[in-house]
């Protein structure tokens, strides 16, 4: 038997709370005394909140920091202090652990921070004071609370109001049992009639440094007269209640008087500011204020009770007053001594067992045993003893005179013999001094180890196995054994796989040392396995011995062939030859041998493409023109040679990327149609828009608008990207008649191609002569495009010759009459015979249409100048040119229109002006019906050729009429249809007007 009352010694340590981590507490080696080196600290109580230094033994906070108000031990303490308990083993290391630890037992104070400010239970608080109250009255004041204690706890009130209150009220503060009890002081008389509430502001401070602070609203009402408040008995009522009272049991009663009669004598008792555990445990009688057990109480949770009661009279104007409760709970032997069995120091138990070694000396302790009890008083005092006939003992570890929470060290009494006895299993029982005693029993079991002197050993060391991928987990790969020279637990082994990372993928069993795989084996991740695998016997200290493992993974097939890229697309340059390589995939196979050659095809064999095995490259078939397809869709199929074979497909896309191989063409406007401007249009005013398109695309379908001819004056321009074409500047005389602008509409390709559009634009005060102006615009379509058609080519020249014209007036009539005598009698002659009078020359100039002179007399017109020689263009735009033009006029049987056209020139380089020149009359050419291009509309293209394309077989110098003949019309066929080049079709010729070529123009 051994007693457990013992001297008391304690480490008492302060710190405040609400700490940051690893704060140092305390050192015990430096604090205490105690030693700081070959010592082992190790903290066996308080490890939520506290840290040990294994060498110093200094003690910091941890990571959770300690809060004075949430700590369970603080929260049913009457007094102030708060403690927060430890313990540490010190154990020499040098010695070892058969000297045996001590065991060092501490109290930690926790201060209290002032983090808690003081609150009142509401934001409102209300009172009632009936009118009529002497001066001087006092009622008392809802008391606000502070978590906090001492002096971080309530300090001070104060009381704020407006004018109205500021002479009828103040504040008090009253000590009442340790606590500052707020009063209202009625300082004026009160009048219900004249205001029945006041708004009052309280203001609670605590005593902390800094302060806090926190306000409510203070509602006084003014009542009807109710002369007198309840008064209780006493100031303040204590009562003891004994723990586990049955439900029912009246605990005190409290009692309060009225000196008023009737209804306002009548009292009513009600629980104030009671915490929710007061209102769990406890009720009162509301007539006879008796306060009843409402559920059991438990001392061990809750050892005392605090709270306030309020009497309230049933007055109209009820008046009421409050008193103290403290109720202290008793114990009551009603727990069993409880017993904790575990490790100290060094030695650890698992399951419910301590090991020891058999050389372990005598006194070796095994175990450290806590016994303790939740009762008080004689109901903690508890008796302690080892049963049965074992070699072991209890000794207290520590001086403590806690009565409830004894320590012991189980310890040995004589050296163990394992050959004799293996394992013994002790059984502790303690008994606590109540009436009737309790008691309570746990046991150890504690094995006697052999001394181990043997390591396991393999045979051979090195184990290689052959393991195929593809397995299923938890498959078996090999069995290992080792043996160990020892007996009895020194010889059982424990398997381990040493390495982390194999320890990962395979497990070996402790016991019997089979080795399994834990997950599905992939060569083409990791094709050979090396680690080892330790055999530990279960001695004290361990030894241990490994063996080598290789576990070479054999190949399966088990992955399809992969490409390197989910698709491909390539780009391919259009009229690329067939047999050229467009592109090259890449295709793997992570397996191993026949399972990873792979054959590839095209899926599906359009015969468009064919692909070589071996270096991937992907053969067109064929030319590619990307206005015809842009883009290929394709698969390719791999199949590898394992057995079964497996496969996978890739899309492929070929794009045909363009090539400027196709010129623009025009859409609009037609070359044949002209736009009438008046003389007087203002500048910026849009002309006309020139459209066209590219069958090609991107930058060698972006358009480039310029105005190449026909411009000499600069009266029009043109923008570069929409085509449209606006007035530059305002016309003059000079600029009356017709206008053709040569546009060229080029791509911005590598090398460009471009198209040429004619734009006419007719100037004049009016249009009533449409035939007129058809009639230019047929004819400058056979004009070269380098000479410029651009109003009157006489007006300058008019201008400048007008003072030679009035000198020579006289002259000029004689001239002009004989001209008209030579020209009537040509025109006779040719009506005669072809229906043309040679010699006869018109008013007025073709492309400046004047009103000539009502009597027919002009003046004489100035020889003209030779033509300036065509501006030589480029092989393919010219060839592109006289390809293009087609022209047909369409004459009709009975009296067709005729147009006289000069073909007394080479061919290729026409000087229309030159036939002015000469004395020979014009030829004509007469297309009739049965000639193949008479019954075809009239059709004009953009490209227009540079020179005529008229071309015939007589001579230069031929002057008779008759010789022309022979001459025929040629044209190459076009390169565009109708619907790309515009139609010049169903347009009228009005060849009987008198019409000319001017001398100046061309």
């Amino acid at each position: 038997m051994v007693s457990c009352n013992a001297v008391p010694t304690e480490i008492l340590y302060r710190v405040n709370e609400e700490q940051p981590p690893n704060t140092l507490i305390g050192s015990l080696a430096a604090d205490q005394g105690l030693p700081d080196t070959g010592h082992l600290y190790k903290l066996e109580v308080g490890t939520t909140y506290l840290r040990v230094d294994g060498k110093t033994g200094d003690i910091y906070t941890t990571e959770i920091p300690i809060d004075r108000e949430t700590l369970s031990d603080c929260q049913n303490q009457l007094d102030e202090k708060c403690y927060l308990e430890f313990e540490v083993s010190i154990t020499d290391m040098v010695k070892g652990i058969g000297s045996g630890p001590r065991l060092i037992e501490g109290r930690i104070e926790v201060l209290d921070m002032n983090d808690n400010t003081p609150q009142f239970s509401s934001p409102i608080l209300s009172l009632a004071i009936p009118e009529n109250t002497h001066i001087g009255a006092l009622f008392s004041i809802p008391m606000a609370t502070d978590k906090d204690s001492g002096s971080n706890g309530v300090a001070e009130y104060s009381l704020s109001s407006g004018l109205d209150a500021d002479q009828l009220f103040s504040l008090q503060v009253a000590l009442d049992t340790d606590e500052k009890q707020p009063q209202l002081v009625v300082m004026g008389n009160l009048d219900r009639e004249k205001k029945d509430s006041y708004d009052l502001n309280i203001r609670v401070v605590d005593g902390g440094d800094p302060p806090r602070a926190s306000s409510a609203l203070l509602r006084v009402t003014v009542t009807d007269q109710n002369d007198n408040a309840p008064k209780f008995e006493r100031n303040h009522y204590e009562a003891e209640l004994p723990e586990n009272s049955p439900v029912g049991h009246s605990v005190l009663q409290v009692r309060a008087n009225d000196a008023d009669t009737g209804a306002n004598a009548e009292i009513d008792y009600i629980l104030h500011q009671a915490t929710e555990n007061v209102q769990r445990l406890l009720r009162i009688d509301h007539s006879t204020g008796i306060i009843y057990v409402k559920a059991l109480v438990d001392r061990e949770e809750t050892n005392f009770l605090k709270f306030f009661v309020v009497a309230r009279d049933r007055g109209p104007n009820s008046k009421s007053s409050k008193v103290l409760v403290t109720i202290i709970v008793k114990d009551q032997n009603d727990n069993a001594p409880a017993i904790e069995i575990r490790g100290i120091g060094l030695v650890i138990h698992q399951d419910s067992v301590a090991n020891i070694s058999e050389d372990m000396p005598i006194g070796t302790p095994v175990a450290l045993v806590q016994v303790s009890d939740r009762d008080e008083g004689e109901n903690a005092v508890v008796t302690c003893v080892v049963a049965g006939d074992v070699p072991f003992q209890l000794r207290p570890a520590s001086e403590s005179a806690n009565d409830r929470k004894r320590k012991y060290f189980l310890q040995t009494t004589t050296l163990l013999d394992y050959e004799r006895i293996k394992d013994y299993r002790i059984e502790i029982v303690a008994v606590d001094s109540g009436n009737p005693a309790l008691s309570s029993t746990n046991s150890l079991k504690v094995q006697v180890t052999d001394v181990n002197d043997n390591t396991p050993s393999f045979s051979p060391s090195l184990l290689e196995v052959f393991f195929p991928e593809g397995n299923q987990p938890n498959d078996r790969v090999l069995d290992i054994l080792a043996t160990d020279a020892d007996s009895g637990i020194n010889a059982e082994m424990i398997y381990s796989i040493i390495e982390p990372s194999a320890n990962r993928l395979f497990e070996v069993d402790p016991n019997t040392g089979e080795v399994r795989v834990k997950y599905t084996l992939d060569r083409e991740d990791v094709e050979r396995y090396e680690f080892h695998i330790a055999a530990a016997d279960k001695g004290l200290p361990s030894k241990t011995g490994t063996a080598t493992v290789v576990i070479n993974v054999l190949d399966r097939n088990d992955n399809e062939p992969k490409f390197m890229l989910n698709g491909y697309s390539f780009s391919v340059i259009e009229n690329m030859l067939p047999l050229n390589p467009v592109g090259v995939v890449t295709v793997t196979d992570a397996d191993k041998g026949e399972n990873s050659r792979v054959t590839l095809f095209v899926d599906p064999d359009n015969a468009n493409f064919v692909i070589q095995n071996g270096t991937g490259t992907i053969l067109s078939s064929i030319s590619f023109d990307r206005e015809k397809e842009s883009t290929y869709t394709f698969r390719l199929k791999a199949v590898d040679g394992g057995e079964p074979p497996r496969s996978s497909y890739v899309g492929v896309t070929i794009n045909v990327l363009d090539e400027n191989d196709n010129a623009p063409y025009v859409t609009r406007p037609s070359n044949s149609s002209y736009t009438y401007l008046t003389p007087v249009t203002p500048p910026e005013t849009r002309v006309e828009v020139v459209e066209a398109e590219d069958i090609d695309a991107g930058l060698n379908a972006e358009l480039f608008y310029s105005i190449t001819g026909g411009n000499p004056y600069g009266l029009f321009q043109i923008s570069s990207t929409s085509g449209e074409i606006t007035l530059a500047q305002a016309f003059s005389g000079k600029h009356n008649g017709l206008h053709r602008l040569v546009v060229r509409v080029s791509d911005r390709g590598k090398p460009a191609r471009h198209t040429t559009a004619l734009v006419h634009v007719f100037v004049n005060e009016t249009k009533s002569n449409v035939s007129l102006i058809e009639a230019l615009v047929g004819h400058s379509l056979y004009t070269p495009l380098d000479r410029d058609i651009a109003g009157d080519p006489n007006y300058a020249y008019s201008q400048q010759t007008n003072i030679l014209y009035a000198v020579l007036a006289g002259v000029a009539v004689v001239i002009l009459v004989i001209v008209a005598v030579v020209v009537i009698r040509h025109h006779l002659q040719k009506d005669t015979k072809s229906g043309y009078q040679a010699g006869k020359k018109e008013s007025k100039d073709l492309y400046a249409p004047k009103q000539g002179p009502k009597n027919g007399k002009g003046k004489k017109s100035k020889k003209p100048r030779a033509p300036k020689p065509t501006k030589p263009l480029e092989e393919d735009e010219e060839a592109s040119l006289q390809k293009g033009l087609k022209f047909n006029l369409i004459n009709d049987v009975n009296d067709s229109p005729r147009i006289h056209l000069p073909l007394n020139y080479p061919p290729g380089s026409p000087d229309l002006g030159r036939h002015y020149r000469s004395n020979s009359p014009l030829p004509s050419i007469q297309l009739q019906p049965q000639s193949p291009s008479a019954s075809k509309k009239h059709q004009a293209v953009q490209d227009l050729p540079a020179t005529n394309t008229f071309v015939g077989t007589g001579d230069n110098n031929s002057t008779g009429s008759d010789q022309y003949s022979d001459y025929s019309y040629k044209a190459n066929p076009p390169k565009y249809n109708n619907k790309q080049v515009g139609d010049y079709a169903n347009m009228t010729m009005y060849p009987r007007e008198n019409i000319y070529w001017t001398n100046r123009v061309w």
